[in-house]
């Protein structure tokens, strides 16, 4: 079995930290290094999309069981943050937000904008939205990759984007929210826009990942694609001896956008407990016969088989030392 992993984040979430593991694996591992990248254009990488952004609405959709035939976008819901001089986005993943909450606010949304598009709230900071006609939208970047950024100017965008915010700007479930102190749902942010692609392939037999896109795009290649379970034991108990598997552990980048250390370095030590040590620890016992951990956003990845870890005069040292 040859099990990989993809850590966005894990470098800079690691600093001060010292990681056993993960250390050891990038130590004794052979290394291949590339451009620094997101997730997302790692993934289209890799199912072979080339320089095509990830269509993340349309492969939301498939990942439900629908059909997604037409325009599809996702439309992730945001708290948009209007300072003296700028406006900031803060993505779903920095507040709480019910599932109550998010189908009476689509259900705003569709009363709206009935006959030019319909929103699917897939989960509560997860949703997508199916146009009548093929919209004027570039793809974009999902709302954690610009966490903080001053937002520059959509074209086009703009004006569907200042009229979904009418809506919601003085919804009952917004005012209810803010009288409890928690950010407003002011805004959706329009991504991932594209047809399902025809013709995926990927060299993996599973892929184990959170975000809804990621299955879809696992269902289009013809992969099973899994809900992640909690640990790497989870994950060997209910996977084959043989093939290769893809798990995407994701749950770096959002801390990290927010300038939340403490939660990184705790979510850091989680994916050590969890994953990096239970992984290493069968790869030494001949469980998994290779091992390979890939940091997209560092352009790094290293691999090992059960030979490479008795590479002693290879130290470990701090993951930190290698962010970007």
């Amino acid at each position: 079995m040859h099990c990989e992993l993809v850590v966005p984040g894990l470098f800079h979430a690691a600093s001060g930290l010292r990681l056993e593991a993960a250390e050891l694996l990038v130590a004794r591992g052979r290394h291949t290094g590339g451009d620094a990248k997101t997730l997302e254009a790692w993934l289209a990488e890799a199912f072979g999309l080339g320089g095509t952004a990830l269509p993340a609405g349309a492969l939301t959709e498939l990942a439900q069981g629908g059909h997604a035939e037409g325009h599809w976008a996702r439309a992730d819901p945001v708290h948009l943050r209007l300072l003296r001089d700028r406006i900031t986005v803060v993505p779903a993943e920095a507040f709480p937000l019910s599932r109550q909450e998010a189908d009476i606010l689509c259900a705003a949304i569709n009363a709206h904008f009935a006959g030019r598009m319909e929103a699917f709230a897939a989960e509560p900071a997860r949703w997508t939205v199916r146009f009548s006609e093929a919209p004027a939208l570039d793809a974009g970047a999902p709302p954690v990759e610009m966490a903080g950024r001053d937002l520059a100017p959509r074209g086009r965008t703009d004006a569907l984007a200042n009229e979904i915010q009418m809506v919601l700007h003085e919804h009952p479930v917004n005012e209810a929210r803010e009288a409890r102190g928690e950010p407003a749902v002011n805004g959706l942010w329009l991504w991932g826009t594209g047809a399902v692609p025809a013709g995926l392939q990927a060299p993996w037999q599973s892929v184990s990942a959170d975000e809804p896109s990621i299955l879809g795009l696992a269902r289009a290649a013809g992969v099973r694609g899994r809900s992640l379970p909690a640990s790497a034991d989870m994950l060997l108990e209910r996977a084959p001896e043989e093939g290769r598997h893809l798990v995407v552990l994701d749950t770096l980048r959002a801390p990290l956008a927010l300038g939340d250390l403490e939660v990184g370095a705790k979510r850091a030590r989680d994916l050590e407990e969890a994953w990096f040590a239970p992984l290493l620890a069968a790869l030494r016992s001949e469980r998994i016969g290779m091992l390979t951990l890939h940091v997209p956003d560092a352009g790094r990845s290293a691999e090992a088989i059960r030979g490479d870890l008795r590479r002693f005069w290879r130290r470990p040292r701090p993951l930190a030392t290698m962010a970007p």
